[in-house]
C-alpha cells in the first residue's frame, strides 16, 4: 500500500552550493571562441556584456560553488519544490513503474526560471549594473528575470519571440506586472531587427534574433549588461538546485531512479534535473539512463551537427561546441516556445558525445495528448515544453509495462501551463500539426 506521495525539505535543505559539471566530465570540453579572431575566448572578453562574477563561474572548473547567502533568502520563496509521485498517472498508464516528478511550477514565475534570474540579477546588483536586457521564447525566462530584477531593483527590458508575442500574451502581462519593458522580436527597437524586418516583414522571430537583439541593447547601452536564460554553463550550473534536491527526496522515497528525464531546449531545465544525477553516473558508476526530450520541429541534438556555431541569429556571441542545426536556423511556430532554439547547452552537448546521457525527439500532438492525461490524472497542467518530458515518460512507462518490470523514473515538471491554456485550446480543436 503506498502511504506517501509527497516528499518535502525545509528551507535548511536548499543547497548552499551549485553544482559544476564541468569538474568531472572524464573529456574536458572545447572551449569557446572569439567570434572574431576565432581563437579560444578570454574571460576579458566576455565582460561587456556579463559582470566579472559570472563571467568567472562560466569559466570555472570548481566542482562545487558558493551560492550567496541573498540569493538562498529569495530562493526560500518557493524552494524546496516538492517531489511527487504520480500514482494516478502509473494507474492509467497500468504500468508497475514508479513514477516521480520535480514540480518546478511552483515559483512565483511558474517555472524553474528564476533559479538562475535570481543569481544573475544578483551579481550584475553587486557589480554597479543598472538595467538588464534578455531575449524569451514563450516568456518564462522573460518573467523570471522581470522579477528578479524587481526584487534587486534593476531595470528590465525583454525581447520576446514574435511568434510567442502574440500566443501567449498573459506571459507578456506578467512581465510588464513586474515593471519590464517588453518588444516583440524582431523590433524596430535595433539595427538587426530593423534590419531582419526589412528582409522579411512578416517574420515569426526565433531565439536566435532576439538574443542578437538583447545583447546589441546590452552592449549600446550604458550601464547595463545581457542575461541569457539557458545555454550557458554558469546558467546549468544555478539550476543544479533542482537535482541536489531531488537526489534527497528520493532519499526519503526511499528509491534511485532508474531513468531521469528532462524536456530539453537550450538545455537549463534538463541540466538542472540531470547533472547532479549524472555525476553520481560518473563518480559512482551508478547505471542511470538519463533522457533529454527535444521537439522533432527543432531536433538539435537529434539531427543537428556538434560543430562550433554562435548562439545568436547577427553572429556576435562567442562560438561554442554544440549540437546546432545552424544560427540562421527558423523553427516552426510550435507551442512550446522555450524549446524553439537552434542549439543546445555545450555542457548538455558534450554529455551527449562522451554517451552520458541519451537524446530523443517528440511530436507536438504526442506531446499534448501526454500533457492532457498527466492534467487529468495528476491535477496539474504542465507547460507545453515539461510535456516534452512527460511523453517519454509515457513511452518508457508503456516499455517497463509491456516488459512487466519495475522501473523508477524521475522526470523534471519545469513548469505550469496555466497560461497556456491557448496552446491546449488549439490541441483540443485538433488545430495542431507535427512538423
Amino acid at each position: 500500500m503506498i502511504t506517501r506521495t509527497r516528499f518535502d525539505l525545509t528551507q535548511a535543505d536548499i543547497p548552499e552550493q551549485w553544482y559544476n559539471i564541468n569538474a568531472d566530465f572524464p573529456e574536458p570540453m572545447p572551449p569557446p571562441l572569439h567570434p572574431g579572431t576565432k581563437q579560444p575566448i578570454s574571460p576579458s572578453d566576455m565582460t561587456a556584456i556579463f559582470p566579472e562574477s559570472l563571467v568567472m563561474q562560466e569559466a570555472s572548473a570548481e566542482r562545487w560553488i558558493e551560492v550567496p547567502g541573498e540569493v538562498r533568502q529569495i530562493l526560500s520563496l518557493w524552494r524546496p519544490t516538492p517531489l511527487l509521485r504520480a500514482v494516478r498517472f502509473e494507474q492509467a498508464l497500468q504500468t508497475p513503474a514508479h513514477i516521480y516528478y520535480k514540480n518546478e511550477g511552483v515559483s512565483p514565475a511558474g517555472s524553474h526560471k528564476p533559479n538562475t534570474a535570481v543569481a544573475q540579477a544578483y551579481y550584475n546588483k553587486q557589480a554597479g549594473v543598472k538595467s538588464l536586457a534578455t531575449e524569451t521564447g514563450a516568456g518564462q525566462w522573460g518573467s523570471s528575470l522581470a522579477l528578479a530584477c524587481r526584487l534587486f531593483g534593476l531595470e528590465c527590458t525583454v525581447f520576446m519571440v514574435k511568434v510567442s508575442y502574440h500566443q501567449k500574451p498573459y506571459r507578456r502581462m506578467l512581465m510588464e506586472t513586474w515593471d519590464a519593458t517588453v518588444h516583440s522580436s524582431p523590433s524596430n527597437e535595433t539595427e538587426f531587427g530593423k534590419k531582419t524586418l526589412k528582409e522579411n516583414p512578416h517574420c515569426a522571430g526565433s531565439l536566435g534574433i532576439a538574443i542578437s537583439e538583447a545583447i546589441e541593447m546590452a552592449v549600446k547601452t550604458p550601464n547595463t549588461k545581457y542575461s541569457l536564460g539557458s545555454v550557458l554553463n554558469h546558467v546549468c550550473m544555478h539550476q543544479s538546485v533542482i537535482g541536489l534536491e531531488a537526489i534527497k527526496q528520493m532519499e526519503q522515497a526511499g528509491e534511485d531512479p532508474d531513468i531521469i528525464i528532462g524536456c530539453a531546449g537550450g538545455g537549463s531545465n534538463f541540466a538542472g534535473i540531470a547533472f547532479p544525477f549524472l555525476r553520481r553516473k560518473i563518480a559512482e558508476k551508478k547505471p542511470y539512463r538519463i533522457i533529454a526530450v527535444e521537439p522533432a520541429a527543432c531536433p538539435s541534438l537529434t539531427k543537428g551537427e556538434l560543430r562550433y556555431d554562435f548562439g545568436d541569429t547577427a553572429m556576435t556571441t562567442p562560438l561554442m561546441m554544440m549540437y546546432t542545426l545552424g544560427h540562421d536556423f527558423m523553427p516552426p511556430s510550435i507551442h512550446a516556445g522555450g524549446l524553439r532554439y537552434h542549439g543546445m547547452a555545450p555542457t548538455v552537448s558534450h554529455a551527449l558525445k562522451l554517451g552520458l546521457i541519451e537524446a530523443r525527439a517528440v511530436k507536438q500532438t504526442d506531446v499534448f495528448k501526454s500533457g492532457v492525461l498527466f492534467a487529468r490524472t495528476e491535477g496539474v497542467l504542465p507547460a507545453p515544453e515539461s510535456s516534452h518530458a512527460i511523453h517519454a515518460v509515457v513511452e518508457e512507462a508503456i516499455k517497463a509495462r509491456e516488459e512487466n518490470r519495475k522501473k523508477v523514473i524521475v522526470f523534471n515538471l519545469s513548469g505550469h501551463g496555466l497560461m497556456d491554456l491557448s496552446a491546449f485550446e488549439a490541441y483540443f480543436d485538433g488545430e495542431l500539426q507535427d512538423v
